[in-house]
């Protein structure tokens, strides 16, 4: 009788072991695979964020090129009527649209634009650029090892046996589209 309880023991003992590991495995598959499906909606998290944020940079770098272009536009349309006046007339009417177009910029400057920064928007919108898409690659590189490892656990025996059993199945990698082959295109003049 001893026996026999120690034998019924030894099988108790090890079939609770067995499903224990049945249920640790099949956790840590479904963890795995959690994981790499919250990476990937990081990954789109960082994609729209950089979808949202460009288009507002760029009209921001590109309505202060605007104001820069027109004050200094009509700084040199005026320089040029002086250098082109023939008579003292012309170079008197000439004078007087240049110094307006000093005092706007004067102006311009003191009041609106204590500074004209557009080239230092500029290089903010391109730190921004530098920022997003450093982002992105990280979150899809963060991504790739998430389903590296989810990968593995469904391909390693014996987890193998247990994912096999509940339908899950090697995911694909991340994949770049072949436009990615493109470097895309900031316009400030559009």
């Amino acid at each position: 009788m001893k026996k026999l309880y120690v034998i019924l023991t030894v099988i108790g003992v090890a079939i609770l072991f067995f499903v224990t590991s049945w249920v640790n495995i099949g956790n840590s598959i479904n963890n795995a695979q959690q994981d790499y499906e919250a990476q990937w909606s990081q990954v789109e998290n960082v994609m729209q964020r950089r979808y949202d944020l460009i288009p507002n940079l760029t009209a921001s770098v590109r309505g202060e090129m605007h104001n820069e272009q027109k004050i200094f536009g009509e700084l040199a349309k005026a320089r040029e009527n002086y250098v082109a006046a023939k008579s003292n007339n012309q170079k008197l009417k000439a004078d007087t649209e240049l110094n307006t177009s000093i005092g706007a910029l004067i102006s311009v400057i003191h009041e609106k634009y204590p500074k004209l920064d557009s080239n230092e928007r500029v290089h903010d919108l391109m730190v921004e650029l530098e920022g997003s898409e450093n982002r992105i690659s990280v979150e899809r590189r963060n991504y790739i090892q998430k389903v590296q490892t989810y990968n593995q656990m469904v391909r390693n025996f014996p987890s193998s046996v247990i994912a096999q059993q509940k339908g899950m199945h090697v995911e694909n990698y991340y994949q770049a589209s072949s436009q990615a082959q493109n470097a895309p295109k900031v316009d400030l003049d559009k």
